[in-house]
């Protein structure tokens, strides 16, 4: 019993971070109909935010503030740059645009800091663990799981009780009204940007705090799981995309805690298989996403 507690928690830590990427892309994707796979650029922006102000000597929080906010500048310039260029364009060329994007970052960090991971070094009691109950769990996962719920119910606050929030939700249903309203769609999308930057910054922050690394690549697999994660939930729903977060997250740690060891190379195999199987009972997604209107 104490395994699965053990497990639990760490499928939560896990789950968590995904469900912050695949938060902060269906919140792009439901105004503008962008799937934003540069999305893992920004969390590799906040990595290396974060190694750069713990190498100048500056402390953790300091860093930890600065890699967020870098996040926030980056998604908003990539909008203000490339994406706001193609707007009108069809998801095709918004796909192809975010790889793009995506690839140039990259190559940008390979060339102008390391193709090698670059170890980020942090305060000795992130490593630590502490009892709850029978179980020891590390500082990492229980921070994880806190900061997630902490940062759903802000976002749920500022898209509820806000002016811009409640003009975003507006515009996910129908942006041809909000516009015609007199709201700047300009405004609309650069603030969706940047809570989609904050929530892939915060992401960075944990998945930074798990490897204890940095590299070009960092934000790949996870920008993919997360992707995975919003078509489970359901394609444009922001509810969606946290369900499927957690799902996904429970999927991967319970196969990798549970599988006999002689099935254990499959088990990418098996989860797909567990996602697919999901999408042929709900092909909308768990909580599907209101259809919206773009003419």
């Amino acid at each position: 019993m104490d395994v699965f507690i053990q497990q639990t928690i760490n499928a939560l830590s896990l789950g968590g971070i995904y469900a912050l990427l695949a938060l902060g892309l269906a919140v792009v994707f439901s105004i503008v109909r962008l799937i934003n796979f540069a999305h893992g650029e920004v969390m590799t922006v906040t990595g290396y935010g974060i190694w750069f102000i713990l190498l100048s000597g500056f402390p953790v929080g300091l860093a930890i503030a600065f890699g967020v906010l870098a996040a926030i500048a980056a998604s908003m310039t990539m909008e203000r740059v490339a994406f706001r260029q193609m707007r009108g364009a069809d998801v095709t060329t918004l796909l192809i645009t975010s790889f793009a994007v995506s690839q140039i970052i990259q190559v940008l960090f390979q060339t102008g800091i390391s193709a090698r991971p670059v170890a980020v070094i942090l305060p000795d009691w992130l490593t630590d663990s502490i009892m709850i109950g029978p179980v020891r769990v590390g500082m990492v996962s229980v921070l994880s799981i806190a900061v997630v719920i902490v940062s759903l119910v802000v976002l749920r606050l500022v898209l509820t009780r806000s002016v811009t929030g409640i003009a975003m939700r507006a515009a996910a249903e129908d942006f041809a009204v909000v516009r015609l309203m007199g709201i700047s769609a300009n405004r609309i999308i650069a603030t969706a940007f940047a809570i989609s930057g904050a929530l892939a910054g915060i992401a960075a922050v944990l998945w930074v705090a798990t490897r204890g690394s940095v590299d070009p690549l960092m934000g790949a697999i996870p920008v993919l799981k997360a992707f995975i994660a919003t078509v489970v939930g359901g394609l444009g729903s922001l509810g969606g995309a946290v369900v499927g977060g957690f799902v996904l997250g429970i999927v991967e740690v319970y196969l990798q805690a549970f599988l006999p060891e002689s099935i254990l190379p499959y088990r990418d195999a098996i989860a797909l298989s567990i996602i697919v199987g999901i999408l042929v009972l709900r092909p909308d997604g768990l909580l599907p996403g209101v259809s919206t209107n773009r003419s």
